[in-house]
């Protein structure tokens, strides 16, 4: 719904300025307003602003032609300043004609002013920072968002440009030269490719997103033991301790990829998998955005807005009557009954089944 501005002047939009500045599954749910950008203004140039740690999705994105990364490494008050000039001095250089900023936050903002761009569309932040808003031209607060999936979530804020909207679920093309580091980066790890490889993602930024140690202990031996497939884990560097110890405890042999790999490469990691298993995390959304099953392990969080689309992905949560509540936690306690009691006879079957669709 807009409710701030009139119709948007699309004649000679040249230079486009999307910005998300969340996190990787933010980034990647915005795929599909990416290419519907590029769709209909097919000989624009379309720039993404992202966090640095995105920034090698959009470089392989075919729709895009650069990307601004925003690196908030810490710096001392000089270095600061003049790095924020030169950021700034860099993204004026572009000579934007239309800024859209894909969330409510302050610094998205700030880049849509700086642009440059005569037209800046937003989302409408109801959170008292009234002058955020005023920095907008046109203004969208969508209707009834909260059973959307969340990839709707960026088309939304594009209602204002009146787009043709074909493509709604992510896409992710590995590149070759990705495909060709993940390669590597398996043989490395001596991991043996005669067997199903199966991914399993168990670490979020939210510790209340995450399932016990000893259930995912159980699911890989499940695996490796009675399937017979070969298991990798995945996540980043901060996360291999977690990992190694994890696996220490699995009586099987177990692939510790989690640190090993840069983002984009991680995307190769997965198209050679047959399978992922994980939280809800942007590595759930970035497996099923390049074309593999996956089953997503649920608890607070809603399946209706998280959970990806289509026949071979799967959602596992525990059936309480609570499930989902939508919070960080039981009443916000960063601590999730319905993960630390979802056990993995619970999800037995539904594992089963994707294994049998993988042997066919």
């Amino acid at each position: 719904m807009l409710i701030k501005g009139n119709t948007i002047t699309t004649k000679n939009i040249h230079n486009i300025l999307l910005i998300q500045l969340g996190d990787i599954g933010d980034v990647v749910l915005s795929f599909p307003s990416i290419k519907a950008l590029k769709d209909n203004f097919y000989r624009a140039n379309i720039i993404v602003a992202v966090k640095e740690k995105a920034r090698e999705l959009i470089e392989d994105c075919p729709w895009t032609t650069d990307v601004i990364s925003i690196d908030k490494e810490k710096r001392r008050i000089g270095e600061e300043i003049r790095y924020q000039r030169n950021f700034f001095s860099h993204l004026r250089k572009f000579n934007f004609d239309l800024a859209i900023d894909l969330r409510t936050g302050t610094r998205g903002a700030i880049l849509a002013l700086f642009s440059g761009a005569q037209q800046r569309i937003g989302r409408f932040a109801d959170d008292g920072l009234l002058w955020r808003n005023r920095i907008f031209t046109h203004l969208v607060s969508p209707l009834n968002e909260i059973n959307h999936y969340a990839a709707e979530y960026s088309v939304n804020v594009l209602s204002p440009l009146n787009l043709s909207i074909k493509d709604r679920l992510p896409i992710i093309f590995v590149t070759s030269k990705r495909k060709e580091i993940a390669l590597s980066i398996l043989k490395r790890e001596k991991v043996p490719f005669e067997r199903p490889i199966i991914a399993i993602h168990p670490f979020s930024l939210w510790r209340y997103k995450e399932w016990k140690t000893d259930e995912f202990v159980s699911l890989v031996d499940y695996l490796s033991i009675i399937h017979n497939c070969t298991v990798v884990i995945t996540g980043s560097q901060e996360e291999r301790k977690r990992a190694k110890e994890m696996i220490k405890k699995c009586k099987t042999s177990v692939f510790n990829l989690a640190g090993r790999t840069s983002i984009g490469t991680l995307s190769g990691i997965f198209q050679a998998c047959k399978l992922f298993i994980g939280v809800d995390t942007g590595a759930l959304h970035l497996a099923a955005a390049v074309g593999i099953p996956t089953i997503g392990i649920f608890g607070p969080s809603s399946p209706t807005n998280w959970a990806p689309r289509g026949d071979q992905h799967s959602v596992v949560s525990k059936r309480m009557l609570c499930v989902p509540c939508r919070q960080k936690g039981c009443d916000n306690s960063e601590k999730s009954r319905c993960l630390d009691e979802l056990t993995f006879n619970e999800i037995k079957e539904t594992v089963n089944k994707h294994i049998e669709k993988i042997s066919l």
